[in-house]
């Protein structure tokens, strides 16, 4: 199974499950969410999202941690371990940084502790769903380049090349968006789960090392640095 570009392009409304067991903030989730134009199912146990959730439909999920039944964390680790790839949301009223680590452990996509304000929630919904889509996909191509997820192993053509686990992850990162620019910011982001971005030069460092690996000799450039933007990998002249 092989995967080009896995660019979210949605012609329906977004389909969202939401677990959260207590009824007012559950009440104002759904009242804001469908205003906005958002399809919600709303569970209010462990064990009754976990089910709705299997069932494959929806397009993202909101999960409380603290859940009757079955915890949060537990319906996550399920569905991952079950390969369900849906972006999840976490919602918490613990906010230590061990716990938000816990959470994005578990398989959450992001991580938003209570109280919030629904502008807030909106926005990270918003930017969970822009996300491409990730799909079984074991193989991927991009122009040149093929990359085995499973085997971890990376090709410009007959040419295999040896990555570090970071420079895997960034070379996977970009061959899932291809020409597509990639700012610094979205590659902090996603690559290195910065939720701050810090004035570094670690992307550039990072792109010039996978640069020089995947870039023989002789060979045309892959990876084009976007003056002011940041970088694009580029299967088309």
């Amino acid at each position: 199974m092989t995967e080009a570009d896995g660019s979210r392009e949605r012609e329906t409304a977004p389909r969202v499950l939401l677990v959260e067991d207590d009824e007012s903030l559950a009440g104002e989730i759904v009242e804001e969410l469908t205003a906005r134009g958002y399809e919600l199912q709303r569970e209010a146990t462990g064990t009754g999202g976990l089910q709705a959730a299997r069932s494959g439909v929806y397009d993202l999920l909101i999960i409380d941690r603290m859940l009757p039944e079955m915890e949060g964390l537990e319906v996550l680790a399920a569905l991952r371990g079950q390969g369900n790839p849906v972006p999840v949301l976490v919602l918490s009223a613990l906010s230590a940084v061990d716990d938000r680590v816990n959470g994005l452990k578990a398989g959450g996509d992001d991580y938003l502790t209570k109280p919030f304000a629904m502008e807030e929630l909106v926005a990270r919904l918003e930017a969970l769903l822009r996300r491409p889509i990730e799909t079984r996909a074991t193989v991927l191509r991009a122009g040149e380049l093929e990359m085995d997820l499973i085997e971890r192993t990376v090709r410009r053509g007959a040419r295999e090349i040896d990555l570090l686990p970071r420079e895997f992850r960034l070379l996977e990162y970009m061959m899932r968006r291809p020409d597509t620019v990639l700012t610094r910011s979205m590659l902090l982001e996603d690559v290195w789960n910065y939720r701050f971005i810090p004035q570094t030069n670690l992307v550039d460092v990072h792109v010039g090392k996978l640069r020089r690996k995947i870039d023989a000799p002789g060979e045309a450039s892959i990876i084009e640095s976007i003056r002011g933007a940041g970088f694009c990998l580029r299967t088309r002249g």
